[in-house]
């Protein structure tokens, strides 16, 4: 719901406390949906590469992989997005 609603359903006096705290709630739950898929494709680029991540990135400074791991979460986070919006 945009912002532009919330003023009209304030303004028509149907504005409810349940229909806030309902908001709140589907945002807390697709906001734990998605950070379960981030978690779930991190733990899955790192047991797919026969390489420590981490040890690539902090001791080796990688900059090329942590751009391509920066790029994976950015597209999980847009496949995301798409999938909670419809």
């Amino acid at each position: 719901m945009s912002p532009s609603s919330w003023a009209v359903l304030a303004i028509n006096g149907e504005w409810s406390w349940t229909h806030f705290f309902g908001q709140i709630g589907a945002t807390v739950a697709f906001s734990l949906v998605g950070l379960v898929f981030f978690a779930l494709a991190f733990w899955l680029m790192e047991r797919l590469t026969p390489f420590s991540i981490h040890k690539e990135i902090e001791e080796d400074q990688n900059t090329a992989l942590a751009i391509v791991l920066a790029s994976v979460i950015i597209g999980i986070a847009l496949i995301i997005s798409a999938a909670i919006h419809g």
